[in-house]
């Protein structure tokens, strides 16, 4: 996969989302409208983890779905901004300039390992099917190479 880096910078220009929301650190590679990875370092610091246990910190799994969503976006909007003159034939995407994504539904969720302070949650998400107002992506959360949660998920703009 070519590797395209894209900083905090870039991120905060293409998602909505602020502090304490924002939950994907940066793009280490993109395939234009194909696929996109990225990573969420997960530190000690987090909010969620005062009350997401005391003396068992663990990042919720709804949390770590939020962040393969943004990841989805990531890819979207960055495909959008940056690769739009290399739009596949058979897609019909519409400019994206001020629309935001909401996330409509999540199939076949699975966890499979916990995420705790210190790991490095590696996303990689994938597009199924892609819309003029919806898209589904195929999403994986990793932590050393070990699948912590799966997800393919669907967002309309």
């Amino acid at each position: 996969m070519p590797k395209a880096l894209y900083g905090v910078k870039d991120i905060l220009a293409s998602l909505p989302h602020r502090y304490p929301f924002l939950l994907v650190d940066r793009v280490v590679a993109l395939e234009p409208w194909l696929k996109l990875e990225a990573y969420k370092n997960v530190t000690f610091n987090e909010p969620f983890f005062q009350g997401h246990f005391p003396g068992q910190p663990v990042m919720p799994g709804v949390l770590i779905l939020e962040s393969m969503a943004q990841a989805a976006s990531l890819l979207l909007t960055l495909s959008s901004r940056d690769f739009h003159d290399q739009i596949p034939r058979d897609l019909k995407v519409e400019d994206l300039s001020g629309r935001i994504g909401y996330f409509a539904s999540s199939d076949r969720v699975k966890f499979r390992r916990r995420v705790e302070p210190g790991d490095r949650l590696d996303l990689k998400v994938s597009f199924l099917r892609l819309g003029t107002r919806a898209f589904k992506v195929s999403g994986q959360a990793l932590v050393d190479e070990q699948k912590a949660a799966e997800a393919e998920m669907t967002a309309t703009f």
